[in-house]
């Protein structure tokens, strides 16, 4: 069972925004202080997309089928995972952090387990997959302490 240390970082993250938050005390009774806020600008894919598909001839004759959008939205959400992956890569490489706690939406903790460096996935104590990107420092630390056992 996993237990927020002094020094701990908890990785909160969904696909646009992520705290990178720093445990002050131990795990009875978390204080969690602010050490980054990233935040990714990325408009709804409908703003982001071409107004109409593409079409493509199938070959020989008047058959035309339709062309799957590129979801912009998703693609900008997968960098952001990539972006988070070297940043804490670059942390742990430099001895910042000992132990990680990764809170992410599910498919933001799916992208991040794939795309995370052993250096980092090593420190990993424990993973809570849910988006608390917009509750409060309180609520997290409560949020934390209670999935991982505590």
């Amino acid at each position: 069972m996993a237990r927020l240390t002094k020094g701990t970082w908890v990785l909160i993250a969904d696909g646009e925004k992520a705290l990178v938050l720093e445990n002050q005390t131990d795990h009875e009774d978390p204080y969690l202080t602010v050490l980054t806020k990233e935040e990714q600008e990325n408009p709804p894919n409908r703003e982001q997309a071409a107004n109409r598909r593409g079409r493509f001839n199938d070959g020989s004759g008047v058959h035309r089928s339709a062309v799957e959008d590129t979801d912009w939205h998703q693609l900008a959400k997968d960098r952001f995972a990539d972006d988070l992956a070297d940043m804490l890569y670059e942390k742990a490489h430099r001895g910042a952090f000992d132990s990680l706690v990764i809170v992410a939406a599910h498919g933001t903790l799916g992208e991040l387990r794939g795309k995370i460096h052993s250096e980092v996935e090593k420190r990993v104590i424990g993973e809570v997959p849910k988006t608390l990107t917009n509750h409060s420092l309180d609520d997290i630390e409560t949020i934390v302490k209670s999935e991982l056992g505590g």
